[in-house]
């Protein structure tokens, strides 16, 4: 267990994003963040107005006298709040240079810049929170729709770190048995506790690969679905991603070539983040830029996951498509037959060996795109589409240590088969009741800690 800490130095950041705008956020977190903040301050004292309250005033350098800024100063009292420390906020003019200013009267006065993630990696060190709920609360931030949003508050509100921390009390509640059975034997039968324990890994296995099946549509979710759209030169791909992202992203002309780079987007499709990338049309040039773009083209299949492979419907298939069709064939792909508006040359019965769902459209005319976006969400959410209140597994940490858990209570079970005794067998069920709080926390090495919150942001 992470044991609260209660002497922290206090620490400031500006929280609001660095430009101009109606107001700029700077906050301050520990034992002296009110007696700071009252010494750049000039209205109440804030050391004796009551907690969570907003006061009026102005910032002024203690130096020189010079006020700074009119603000609007926050002062909240530990424990109810995020960091459960003091925290204050001044809220100030939107701009860079007064924004900073502020920050650095804190400085100067006794506070000391945060570190990225720091405010919510104490609110995590003094048990306001968990490792799957700091988690979610850059998923909120990140969130690219509605319902990655849905899933990161659920995450917040403990979801992940109940079904977590039921699944250990079934094993801590058999540990406790196994204890018993090896101190005092004359008290247990080691078979009836080679029993529970057997049963408790089932069960705990059954749970465990409950949560890993949500793993891949909780990661797409949260980072997005790698989508490359790929064809050759001139068969609708820029016109498919201005489509999906209600915009004109893509330089369309019917000059083969156009596109020479990949463009990427992010763009939401029926819940699904897709991040889309329009690449180059990928076939044999002796042009340089263009050779370049083929080639990152390439690289952008392979790191898919999700390809639309756009064909033209109005000629018949070439040997570039054929080549298009191989070089994907082992990516999860949705083959989308364009330009029917122009008459249909194209074979279909030469594309049912490729496994592949295959959708006719006209882009130009926006015919069937519906069903494309449809088709998008069933290849990726078929089985969670309406489970608004289903916990997700949301990145691959989560996952990981999941499968980890996983794999160690299986060998309690062929260890139990095997006639082991119950004793070392206790090893690996241990093994797997502490991988599950390295989940939410509650047994994660100080590394893994510092790690994770250094991938948050300034000021959160």
């Amino acid at each position: 267990m992470v044991q609260r800490l209660t002497e922290f130095d206090t620490i400031a950041a500006i929280s609001t994003p660095i430009g101009e705008g109606g107001i700029s956020i700077v906050r301050m977190s520990g034992e002296e963040a009110v007696t700071i903040a009252n010494r750049v301050f000039k209205g109440k004292n804030l050391e004796q107005v009551p907690t969570h309250t907003i006061n009026y005033g102005h910032v002024v350098d203690p130096a020189s006298g010079q006020v700074i800024d009119e603000v609007m100063v926050s002062v909240m009292r530990a424990p109810k709040t995020f960091t459960k420390e003091d925290v204050v906020e001044i809220n100030c003019h939107g701009g860079i240079v007064v924004t900073n200013d502020i920050l650095r009267l804190l400085l100067a006065n006794g506070a000391r810049m945060a570190d990225p993630g720091e405010f919510t990696k104490r609110a995590f060190v003094n048990g306001r929170i968990d490792l799957t709920q700091a988690e979610s609360v850059m998923d909120i931030i990140r969130a690219k729709t509605d319902k990655a949003r849905a899933v990161a508050v659920r995450q917040l509100a403990g979801g992940l770190l109940e079904e977590i921390r039921a699944i250990r009390q079934q094993i801590l509640d058999v540990l406790a048995n196994v204890e018993v059975n090896i101190d005092y034997p004359e008290y247990d039968e080691e078979q009836v506790t080679a029993e529970k324990m057997r049963a408790c890994s089932e069960k705990a296995t059954a749970e465990i690969d409950r949560l890993l099946q949500t793993a891949q549509e909780g990661q797409i979710l949260r980072n997005g679905l790698a989508t490359a759209i790929v064809g050759r030169p001139n068969v609708g791909k820029s016109s498919l991603l201005n489509y999906l992202t209600q915009s004109d992203k893509a330089i369309v002309t019917d000059v083969a070539g156009t596109t020479r780079d990949t463009l990427e987007e992010y763009v939401s499709v029926r819940g699904v983040p897709l991040k889309l990338i329009d690449t180059a049309g990928i076939h044999h040039t002796e042009d340089t830029v263009e050779k370049i773009g083929v080639e990152r083209s390439k690289q952008a299949i392979g790191q898919a996951d999700l390809v639309l492979l756009l064909l033209d419907a109005s000629q018949e298939l070439t040997a570039e498509d054929r080549r298009l069709l191989d070089y994907t064939k082992d990516k999860k792909r949705i083959i989308v037959l364009n330009k029917t508006d122009l008459g249909v040359k194209l074979d279909a019965d030469q594309l049912e060996s490729s496994q592949s769902p295959v959708i006719a459209t006209s882009i130009l005319q926006k015919a069937h795109l519906d069903e494309l976006e449809d088709l998008i969400k069933q290849l990726f959410f078929s089985g969670i589409e309406n489970s608004n209140d289903q916990v997700l597994v949301t990145n691959q940490r989560q996952a990981g240590l999941l499968e980890q858990a996983k794999r160690q209570l299986a060998d309690v079970v062929s260890g139990l088969e095997a006639g082991m005794p119950v004793d070392l067998v206790q090893i690996d069920f241990t093994g797997a009741w502490e991988t599950l709080g390295e989940i939410t926390g509650e047994s994660s090495p100080d590394e893994l800690i510092n790690d994770l919150f250094s991938q948050f942001c300034l000021g959160k």
